[in-house]
């Protein structure tokens, strides 16, 4: 296109300064280009990954129980009864009576407090506001009680849960024992998006003996959409994201300890429950690999 037929003035009209004008406005347009700004890819999460079970091998936190007193850097006490949605009827305390340490061991013990009724103290430690769990493999050594009624658990929530309630934030149970028996344990995967949608999968794992008669490594292995379960290092089951939606799982989560005593899951102690029980754990162990 010429300057003729673009202005409709003879090209001798076209001034010195209108032309440098043009010429300007071209550097404008030029140096006014947007520049997407370069993208940065995500950086991934430490230990999303899937590995062996043998490649956590890095300790990164653990808890012993070799001292005189429960650690209270890393752990703290859920107090009270109410039946804690399951009609439970313990009462849990943070009394030495319920919850100590001997022999290198953390002893949660469930007591009858009354000769007759349905009266039970007991304990239920947790790691929440002291450390959260993500990605890696998670090992608890313990040895549970038995009797119908009797309710041990290794479980994990959502460290979320005070902004999204459960089961929005996602709960793990890595081991729970009806006591009435306990040549079996459940793994669970509780999640939703409200309280009315509760949802849940796991497995019923039984086992050819008395998990009461001595100590047993239940562990969990989370990476990114994938939770494998162990026990003594051998994987019995395996979740994955396309089990759950939502899934709450690959965010960070807490851990509980506690043994019940009632309610929905077993039902109310018998006349051949023996109190009191305990639960004994050797260790808790997070790992990650390199």
């Amino acid at each position: 296109m010429s300057f003729l037929s673009f202005h409709g003035l003879p090209p001798q009209r076209l001034g010195a300064g209108l032309v440098l004008a043009l010429s300007l406005l071209g550097c404008t347009e030029s140096s006014s280009k947007f520049v997407p700004a370069p993208v940065t890819p995500p950086v991934p999460v430490v230990n999303e990954e899937a590995r062996n079970f043998a490649d956590y091998s890095n300790l990164v936190w653990n808890d012993e129980f070799d001292g005189t007193s429960l650690d209270a850097t890393k752990w703290t006490y859920d107090l009270g009864g109410g039946g804690w949605g399951n009609n439970e009827l313990e009462t849990y305390t943070n009394s030495t009576d319920n919850v100590y340490l001997s022999g290198g061991n953390l002893v949660i013990k469930a007591i009858k407090t009354t000769p007759t009724g349905n009266s039970y103290t007991s304990g239920r430690i947790l790691t929440k506001g002291k450390k959260t769990f993500q990605f890696g493999r998670l090992d608890v050594r313990a040895q549970v009680p038995t009797g119908k009624g009797v309710w041990p658990a290794i479980w994990m929530l959502g460290a979320d849960i005070d902004q999204n309630n459960w089961p929005v934030c996602g709960e793990i149970d890595i081991m729970e024992v009806r006591g009435s028996n306990s040549r079996q344990f459940l793994s669970t995967m509780h999640f939703g998006n409200n309280g009315a949608d509760h949802r849940y999968k796991g497995v019923t794992q039984a086992q050819p003996y008395d998990l009461a008669a001595g100590f047993h490594i239940y562990s969990v292995v989370r990476s990114k959409d994938l939770l494998r379960f162990y026990i003594d290092s051998q994987l019995y089951y395996t979740f994955t994201a396309s089990d759950a939606n939502p899934f709450p799982f690959n965010n960070p989560f807490f851990t509980i300890l506690n043994v019940a005593v009632g309610g929905d899951f077993d039902g109310n102690p018998d006349a051949t429950t023996v109190f009191p029980q305990m639960m004994q754990v050797d260790y808790v162990r997070f790992y990650q690999y390199n």
